[in-house]
């Protein structure tokens, strides 16, 4: 389950790669075009800039804009920048990996197997989606049209 810190970065993130590429865009546009509290944007923005995936620009005609092409950054990226491992459980996670308290077999835990595909599927996923991609989304929803992507899972 996403943290609503990701949930708001990826609304910021995709009204960003929609915006006219190197033109910054103010933190308070984005607060209110995305109903983020703008104090709780201001700390994402910052993360995401010390993580160079934004740019920002002070005075006038500053504002926040993409630091690389949106095409480059995946879903699975930006989600592991904000909240961490996107494992199910920790002992399926590639980069925390935690054996589970009181597990005495991960060979033979059906709990594990279950959420090993689940997890899986997912990370093809959020993987093969970049942030290009739920802009699109975001822009065909926004305009009543329908941009599918296609998942084999």
């Amino acid at each position: 389950m996403l943290t609503m810190k990701t949930k708001y970065a990826l609304k910021a993130l995709a009204l960003l790669a929609n915006a006219t590429e190197g033109e910054p865009v103010l933190i308070a546009t984005i607060a209110e075009r995305e109903d983020i509290p703008l104090k709780f944007l201001q700390l994402i923005l910052r993360e995401l800039r010390q993580h160079g995936v934004l740019r920002s620009r002070k005075g006038p005609g500053g504002g926040y804009f993409l630091n690389k092409p949106a095409e480059s950054l995946s879903l699975s990226a930006l989600i592991r920048i904000l909240d961490g491992p996107i494992a199910p459980v920790p002992c399926l996670s590639k980069t925390a990996y935690q054996r589970c308290e009181g597990c005495r077999s991960e060979e033979t835990c059906g709990i594990r197997l279950v959420l090993r595909d689940v997890h899986e599927a997912t990370l093809r996923v959020l993987d093969t989606t970049t942030l290009a991609d739920l802009a699109r989304m975001t822009r065909s929803a926004e305009s009543g049209t329908s941009a599918l992507l296609r998942y084999s899972i």
